[in-house]
């Protein structure tokens, strides 16, 4: 159903003013700052009011599944890392933007985390709930607990809201005492509801690379909230782990499945994953403020981009999702293009390399002319050859503001230094 025209908002017309044309494409002469402010009021103009206009559900939750022009389905399951992500997304556009709105659903978010989806018996973040708060699915992931980690971490960042910081400090503590391989070290990928083993794991794989990436993520934000001494030995792990471990320096990729004793199980490549990690090692050593792990974590991001580029890119523009085998994927995903759109720009600051700031205006280019919904705003979630997925849902278990909010905060933060 199409929803009635809305009255432009100050947002809108902030978002007017930062570009004079919300979403322009930007030309190889333009530099750096005209992309960066391109996205910043793409991310401000059109990603972040779908989420504030329909993300929000009348019984103080957030819906778990939006259509394509934001018709909700009340029925649908609720995620915990949805809310998660919609969490950090909020919270991110308060402390970056000084965003009062998305300030109160920040609020609303964290609300909705700690009383529906944080195990008050055994701790954790619940996989799925019903509208009603009930559980529909109680296993614990991995990746769900560091989603919570992380939105309740910027939530403090953004308000000082002590029960956020104490919360996700609280699931920390969780995932080290219970998620933990105490043989061979690293989180195992899923547990029951109490924390027992599962009996089988996707693809076979109870360690993720994954699953990693974004215990790195949420330990980095979580040690600039407390720099405690617990916290930075296991960020200094998850930080040598990727580098030695699940970093593969001969491919210039990181491998994806594991078993317990950390051998590959698969041939993969997933290259939003690959710069993503890229440059989240980067920030991870900053926070360490290791001038050694800072220099192996710029040579990996910068090799992982340019491998990336040469090996994921299409002629039109965009980044693939992934290798399997000798199959390179057609789709290409919202999220990957966010992820080297951040590692092109992480690059190019590291090296100098001009080629990054290029490929970067590449993809943007695409993005504006193929997957920006013009008539509903946010994003199509995928492309398949280059040719957009037009009815995909806008939000459901995987589909979040996140990605698209952290590019328009990390080009904020490139403006801000530039």
């Amino acid at each position: 159903m199409n929803k009635p025209y809305r009255q432009p908002t100050l947002l809108f017309f902030l978002a007017v003013l930062l570009c004079a044309c919300q979403g322009r494409r930007t030309g190889p002469e333009e530099g750096p700052s005209a992309l960066a402010e391109a996205i910043v009021s793409e991310v401000r103009g059109s990603v972040l009011p779908f989420w504030t206009d329909y993300a929000p559900a009348p019984d103080g939750g957030f819906y778990g599944t939006l259509l394509r022009d934001g018709t909700p389905q009340p029925d649908a399951p609720r995620s915990g890392v949805l809310n998660a992500r919609i969490l950090w997304s909020f919270s991110a556009a308060a402390r970056t933007w000084g965003d009062t709105l998305c300030l109160r659903l920040a609020d609303r978010a964290q609300r909705e985390l700690i009383s529906t989806f944080i195990d008050p018996q055994h701790g954790g973040v619940f996989w799925l709930t019903a509208p009603d708060g009930s559980v529909v699915n109680g296993t614990k992931y991995a990746y769900a607990l560091t989603y919570g980690i992380y939105g309740l971490a910027e939530h403090y960042l953004a308000t000082g809201n002590t029960e956020s910081l104490e919360a996700a400090l609280d699931l920390f503590r969780t995932l080290e005492e219970n998620g933990r391989d105490p043989q061979h070290d690293g989180y195992i990928e899923a547990f029951t509801v109490d924390w027992k083993p599962l009996d089988k794991y996707d693809k076979d794989a109870p360690k993720t690379m994954n699953a990693h990436l974004h215990v790195l993520e949420a330990y980095t934000l979580l040690y600039e909230c407390r720099p405690d001494p617990k916290l930075r030995e296991r960020l200094e792990y998850c930080t040598r782990l990727f580098m030695d471990t699940i970093y593969d320096p001969g491919r210039k990729h990181f491998n994806q499945y594991f078993d317990n004793a950390w051998r590959n199980l698969l041939d993969i490549d997933s290259y939003g994953h690959d710069v993503e990690a890229g440059w989240l090692l980067c920030r991870a050593a900053e926070a360490l403020d290791d001038p050694q792990l800072q220099e192996r974590a710029r040579r990996i991001a910068v090799d992982v981009t340019r491998t990336c580029l040469d090996e994921g890119m299409t002629p039109d523009g965009y980044l693939r999702y992934e290798r399997t085998g000798d199959h390179k994927a057609a789709r290409c995903s919202w999220w990957g293009q966010d992820e080297m759109l951040i590692a092109c720009v992480n690059a190019w600051q590291i090296s100098g390399d001009e080629h990054f700031l290029q490929e970067a205006r590449r993809i943007w280019d695409f993005v504006m002319r193929t997957m920006k919904d013009r008539e509903f705003g946010e994003w199509f979630s995928d492309c398949n050859n280059g040719v957009p997925i037009i009815n995909a849902p806008k939000a459901n278990l995987w589909r979040c503001p996140y990605h698209t909010t952290r590019l328009g905060v990390e080009m904020q933060q490139l403006i801000e230094h530039l």
